[in-house]
């Protein structure tokens, strides 16, 4: 088949050809290289081929330079490429275009332009929109704007990223009010206005402290039906802060909320330096907890916290833990426990709170024993433990398959006078089970009876799973009713715990008809 292949194809037998259509082949779908020097080879082994790629693979290149801002190498082969016989097009000249404006080389830029136009090639909106951006990035504002009227004089079009361009130069150059009318002339020529235009007006406006103005603009935006975004927000925000409406800022935090936006970091930042400004360090605390809560941005916050420090305010007791217990709670002990070496420093005294924060994260990272020390620290420095503190421990010990020192340190809590609580003897329950002790876990499950603790869910859970565990289904049935009858209804968790197992061990029937009742109350999707 192969000769007969050859026969009715002879250039196929070509060695030279065969190693410039695999060598094509493999530029065409090379869309990507790891760093500027690979592109640069690459274009230059397209150069030497016997055959020449077509122009978009070099426009590939082109764009990845130009993605890595490397504009000064891009262009240099865009002449290299010309140089070689290699007509550019649309695209490429394009290229050569974005390159110039980023570098700030303006008359090269519509020198290309003049080029395209002389080729008979028929410019974009892009290629207006790079060149209105170019001049605008580098302050010609007022030739942006002659520009733009050029261009819709000569019949072309200008679209929404265009028009967002030019009035966020306006506005950079504290034109507002020219950036408003171009906003409200737009709209005249069937352009739909965005939320990036008006986030741009109305932060411009804020600054200059013209609230009431901005806040006009923001109705008419919901008004249009164009949706604000956490950037709309923040700039009013700031607005609201600077002219010291702080409460009016509260309001837009909390409506950002019930409108499902999501505030960022800058967004906290803003609130905390204005309430530290005016002195409210205890509600600025408050702010800088929330942050931590919703944006999860601990290293963000720790920013905030030591530019509230160096304001002046000093951090007490409870903007240290705040700090600490969010690195904690993201695994960075190290760095929780360097805050704690600080508040040594500046003779801030930790209690509890800092120390349970600091235990904890140590037995989540399974350092233990450094866990111990500071354990010790607690009572060297008379910061008496609470039973969060000892919970921490005993879940360390018992997930490390320590049971007993758990037992153990249980008794000696209660000797020191602290009563262990619900999660005390659920985390020990769990222990047990998980160590194949599920007779020691059921005295103590029904000592706890006995002593009239109430069982939450979370605890018959544990034990349904430690009887399920040892193959006892009818037991964990048994206790199911039994928790419903003590008006502790199960959960999810509860039921899944029992179903998972029954399937494993062929209880088909029995868990089927427990997926039935889960169905029925709503914890479970049909």
């Amino acid at each position: 088949m192969a000769c007969l292949r050859f026969r009715r194809f002879p250039f196929l037998s070509n060695p030279t050809f065969l190693r410039s259509f695999h060598s094509h082949s493999r530029s065409r779908f090379h869309s990507s290289f790891h760093n500027p020097g690979d592109a640069v080879s690459h274009f230059n082994r397209m150069l030497q081929m016997p055959s020449t790629p077509p122009i978009f693979e070099f426009g590939k290149v082109l764009t990845f330079l130009v993605k890595t801002e490397h504009y000064s190498t891009a262009i240099s082969l865009s002449r290299q490429m010309e140089s070689s016989g290699i007509a550019p097009n649309i695209v490429t000249l394009s290229i050569l275009i974005n390159c110039y404006c980023h570098l700030g080389q303006i008359t090269s830029a519509f020198s290309v332009l003049a080029g395209i136009l002389k080729r008979g090639y028929q410019p974009d909106t892009i290629t207006f929109t790079t060149l209105i951006k170019g001049l605008c990035l580098h302050g010609k504002i007022q030739r942006a704007l002659q520009f733009h009227d050029d261009v819709l004089a000569q019949g072309f079009l200008l679209n929404q990223v265009s028009y967002g361009t030019l009035i966020n130069g306006l506005c950079k150059i504290g034109e507002t009010r020219a950036a408003l009318e171009l906003l409200r002339r737009i709209q005249g020529r069937g352009i739909k206005p965005t939320v990036v235009m008006y986030n741009t007006i109305i932060d411009s406006l804020c600054k200059d402290k013209l609230v009431s103005h901005a806040c006009n603009l923001y109705s008419e935006m919901i008004a249009k039906g164009i949706s604000p975004d956490v950037v709309t927000y923040n700039a009013l925000i700031y607005g609201f802060c600077i002219v010291g409406q702080l409460k009016q800022a509260i309001a837009l935090l909390d409506e950002m909320g019930l409108k499902n936006i999501d505030p960022d970091v800058y967004s906290f930042s803003i609130l905390v330096d204005a309430l530290c400004k005016e002195g409210k360090v205890k509600e600025a605390k408050n702010v800088l907890a929330v942050m931590i809560k919703q944006v999860k941005e601990v290293n963000k916050a720790q920013d905030v916290f030591n530019a509230m420090a160096r304001r002046g305010e000093t951090p007490d007791v409870h903007s240290y833990n705040i700090i600490i217990n969010g690195l904690c709670k993201i695994k960075m002990v190290d760095e929780a426990l360097n805050l704690l070496a600080e508040m040594d420093y500046k003779k801030v005294v930790p209690d509890t709170v800092t120390y349970s924060s600091l235990i904890d994260g140590l037995c989540k990272s399974g350092r233990i024993s450094h866990a111990w020390e500071l354990l010790e620290e607690m009572h060297a420095r008379g910061t008496p433990p609470d039973v969060i503190t000892y919970n921490s421990v005993l879940d360390a010990l018992c997930k490390s398959h320590h049971v007993d020192k758990g037992i153990a340190l249980i008794k000696k809590i209660i000797v020191k006078g602290i009563q262990p609580d619900m999660c005390t003897y659920t985390i020990l329950l769990d222990g047990l089970c998980k160590a194949g002790r599920l007779k020691d876990a059921q005295e103590v499950f029904q000592d706890l009876v006995t002593k009239g603790y109430h069982i939450n869910v979370l605890t018959y859970t544990v034990m349904i799973n430690g009887l399920c565990k040892e193959g006892l289904f009818d037991e964990a049935l048994a206790l199911l009713s039994k928790m419903e009858n003590e008006g502790c209804i199960p959960n999810a968790i509860t039921f899944e715990t029992i179903i998972q197992s029954l399937f494993k061990n062929d209880e088909n029937d029995k868990a089927e008809k427990l997926l039935r009742e889960m169905i029925a109350r709503g914890l479970l999707e049909k």
